[in-house]
């Protein structure tokens, strides 16, 4: 009897060690897949960063480069008047900005993803007022913003064309940054627990995860809704 109790106990540390272990494993693993997804965020949002400076670069010459163009034509110098203003076409070719929300990054990230969006064929309506200064970090917004935007995009893509749709809002209320998306759909989710979350496999499950943790984090609130056709999130951030 004894040789099976110590037998058992054996067994049940046995047990325990590799839970333990596993769950250090796992959690390592968590760090460094939110460590690197970090890193792709933050270069994207660097590249789009730069972008936009240079957009506003190109604002502040905008005086210049009408009296070049002035200049060419005063001298009735069409060919040249044509060329100068062709070049400054294909500068701004790439550029569309769509987002002057007050905060940089806030407007890099939704420049990007929602001009893409639009480039898609999908009806965007939006409307953003973001804070210069937020309690939430500049990467956590941007992961976010970005994983919201990408989610609803995935969805509008698996519905009609004509039924493609997305609906943006962000602004201050309550004293809190509120953020509201809604988008076409064709789910029908009744229950939004983790067991949905843990079943969306590939990319949208993982950035419902990811939205679920930032919030977590500095204790914001969460609601999301399926009504038919349509896919609503609305996330409260304290400012």
């Amino acid at each position: 009897m004894t040789a099976m109790i110590f037998g058992l106990l054996g067994l049940l540390l046995f047990v325990l060690i590799i839970y333990v272990l596993y769950r250090i494993l796992d959690d390592i693993y968590d760090k460094r897949v939110v460590a690197y997804q970090n890193k792709l965020l933050q270069n994207e949002v660097d590249e789009v960063h730069n972008i936009y400076l240079t957009m506003r670069g190109w604002r502040h010459d905008y005086h210049n480069h009408m009296q070049s163009v002035k200049a060419y034509l005063a001298m009735d110098n069409l060919e040249e008047a044509r060329a100068y203003l062709d070049a400054l076409e294909q500068d701004l070719d790439d550029i569309n900005l769509l987002f002057n929300t007050g905060n940089i990054n806030a407007d890099a990230i939704l420049n990007s993803k929602i001009s893409l969006a639009i480039k898609k064929g999908i009806s965007v309506d939006y409307k953003a007022t973001v804070p210069k200064t937020l309690a939430v970090s500049d990467i956590d917004l941007c992961v976010i913003l970005g994983n919201l935007i990408d989610n609803a995009v995935e969805a509008c893509e698996r519905v009609t064309p004509e039924s493609q749709f997305i609906r943006l809002y962000i602004g201050v209320l309550r004293q809190q940054l509120y953020l509201s998306v809604s988008n076409a759909t064709n789910e029908v989710v009744r229950k939004f627990d983790e067991e949905y979350i843990t079943t969306k496999r590939g990319n949208h499950g993982h950035g419902l995860k990811r939205i679920n943790n930032i919030v977590d984090k500095y204790g914001g609130f969460i609601n999301r809704k399926n009504e038919p056709g349509v896919f609503v999130t609305e996330i409260m951030l304290p400012l």
